[in-house]
């Protein structure tokens, strides 16, 4: 079995990152939201450039590098750039 088929991304967007970016909003700054066009304004279009953030941080967003694992970190980048690629709506 994969990391991947082992990680719960949307539990993890949920426990770390929803209370400041519910469905891709952001409820500080709202213009660094979780949406496409955002990202890419401000270059996260990529994994590695959205999972550096997670581990590093930058400004008011915490560093998730002593909290979360690098297999999490990674699979929490991948649910961002899913999730904006559907504007965060929910696909079933």
């Amino acid at each position: 079995m994969a990391w991947a088929d082992t990680i719960d991304s949307r539990k993890l967007f949920e426990t770390h990152c929803a209370g400041c970016h519910p469905n891709g909003a952001n409820i500080i700054r709202r213009g660094k939201n979780l949406k496409q066009r955002a990202l890419k304004r401000h270059g996260y279009e990529s994994m590695d450039a959205i999972a550096t953030l997670i581990t590093n941080g930058k400004g008011l967003m915490s560093a998730y590098s002593d909290q979360l694992s690098k297999d999490e970190i990674t699979s929490l980048a991948n649910y961002v750039l899913e999730q904006a690629a559907v504007n965060w709506k929910s696909v079933k």
